[in-house]
This record gives C-alpha cells, sequence and structure tokens, in this order.
C-alpha cells in the first residue's frame, strides 16, 4: 500500500491507496501517517475509505525522528568522486526541519556556487531496532521506503572545515515523497532503478543493487550506535551522476527544475530558487 499526505503545509491530512490505485481519506482511522498501520498495511480495509483527490503531495510522514544518512553508499558515486569505497558506512545526521514536500520549492543558500542533487532511496523504520544480533533482524524493523532528494551544498560541506553538516542542513533540504510505500509490497530494496533529471535532462541513472552496504545490513549496523525508533529515516546514499562528480555538469542555480523517481516509490519535480 501507499501512504501519503495531502493539503497545503501544516494543514496536511493522511491518505492511502490500494490494489485499485485509488486515494481514499485516513482521517476516519488517524489523524497523521502511523507508523503501526504502515506495519500492518495488510490487514487495513482501505475499501471502506472515502475516496479523495489528492491535491498537494506533503511529505509522507507527519512527525519524523532522525535523519541518517550514509554517504558514498554506491560503488559508482565512489569512483565518479575519486573515493576509496569505505570499508565501514560514513554516517552523518540531517535534521527534520529540512524535510519537504516532493514537488515543493527547493531554496539555494545564499553565498552557494556548489549546491548539489543526490536521489536516494529513504528507509522508514517501523518499529525500534537496538543492538540488532543479526543483519537478519533488520527488514522486520522497516515500515517501508520513499524517494529522498538528499539536495547538499558541496562547498560547505568540503571547503569549509568541519564535518559535512554545513552542506546538509540548508533548510529544504531534504524533498521526501510523494508516498511510502510499505514494506510488504518491496519484494528486493536492492533491485530498484534510481533516475534523475536537471533540466530535462537525465544525470543519474543507477540501481540500488549498486549499493556498497546493503538496507539490512545499514539497518543492522546502525543499531549497534544509537536505537533506531519509528519514524527515524535513514537515506542510503546516492548512485553515480552528481554535479561534484562530473567535469562538465554545472551546479544547480536559480530557476533550474529537478525530477526524480524510484521503481514504485513516484516521482518527484522540484523548481530551485534563490534564498
Amino acid at each position: 500500500m501507499r501512504f501519503a499526505r495531502t493539503g497545503a503545509p501544516g494543514a496536511e491530512r493522511p491518505i492511502v491507496s490500494g490494489s485499485d490505485g485509488r486515494w481514499r481519506d485516513l482521517t476516519p482511522l488517524t489523524d497523521t501517517i502511523d507508523l503501526e498501520l504502515i506495519s500492518s498495511a495488510e490487514r487495513l480495509d482501505v475499501d471502506a475509505l472515502p475516496v479523495v483527490e489528492p491535491g498537494r503531495f506533503g511529505p509522507p510522514l507527519g512527525r519524523i525522528g532522525k535523519i541518517i544518512c550514509i554517504g558514498l553508499n554506491y560503488a559508482d558515486h565512489a569512483r565518479e568522486t575519486g573515493a576509496t569505497p569505505p570499508e565501514e558506512p560514513i554516517v552523518f545526521l540531517k535534521t527534520a526541519d529540512t524535510v519537504v514536500g516532493p514537488d515543493d520549492e527547493v531554496l539555494i543558500p545564499r553565498g552557494s556556487k556548489k549546491t548539489d542533487w543526490e536521489v536516494e532511496l529513504a528507509v522508514v523504520i517501523g518499529t525500534t531496532a537496538r543492538y540488532l544480533d543479526s543483519v537478519e533482524q533488520a527488514r522486520a524493523c522497516i515500515a517501508g521506503y520513499a524517494i529522498s532528494n538528499d539536495v547538499s551544498e558541496r562547498e560547505f560541506q568540503l571547503e569549509r572545515g568541519g564535518q559535512w553538516d554545513k552542506g546538509k542542513n540548508c533548510e529544504t533540504f531534504n524533498p521526501l515523497g510523494p508516498w511510502i510505500l510499505s514494506a510488504d509490497e518491496v519484494a528486493d530494496p536492492q533491485d530498484l532503478g534510481l533516475r534523475l533529471w536537471v533540466n530535462g535532462e537525465l544525470r543519474q541513472d543507477g540501481t540500488t543493487a549498486d549499493m556498497i552496504f546493503g538496507v539490512d545490513h545499514l539497518v543492522w549496523y546502525l543499531s549497534q550506535f544509537m536505537v533506531l525508533r519509528p519514524g527515524d529515516l535513514i537515506n542510503t546514499g546516492t548512485p553515480a551522476g552528481v554535479a561534484m562528480g562530473s567535469a562538465t555538469a554545472d551546479y544547480l542555480k536559480a530557476d533550474d527544475v529537478v525530477e526524480l523517481e524510484i521503481d514504485g516509490l513516484g516521482r518527484q519535480r522540484q523548481h530551485f530558487r534563490q534564498a
């Protein structure tokens, strides 16, 4: 099933779509997207809910906990940036207030020269993961999957000292959605195509099969260092094709349009403007 939120910013209501593809109002059951509801999606009687016509899609989660991001997690992306593939996952955090809807405007920070794009598979945690004993236990902790654009400012990230946080946490730097696809609908999270276009030109065309550390491994690994709780997100890394890895691609500027998609998870479209 697909779970989403529709409406004006700050006034979104939860909706759900089942096998017939029609969106239905979830407000008779919940006022937000309930992680337990997603995790038990197969027991939800969608046909009993009223049909609605969605407008703007907001972020599919109303209450996001941590956003844990994984750097250099695709072999082809490591090669294009000249980096050595990591022996363990590279971990950094992004704040929840960077999240906007999938088609919302994205702001290029003041003073930015190197605002970049990153299509990523986002993993939505549905149950607590704490010191998991094995990778095999990880899948049961996942509620679903969504598209994330891990927008980055490379000069802030890499040339201004300190850690990566300055280049990752600018406002609007994490478009999310349009929906969460429940985990039971994704047979293999390591078999999904990811694509991204800038002004209509295909820039990224990859597959999650190219991840260095797979989804289940990441959930297990992170649980050794922090408690993963319902509503946490994991941005799992991006394939090759970012501006930073290209000798010819321009970084983003005002009036650019970025579109991105992942198999089964929908499509995003963002217009960029100057902050």
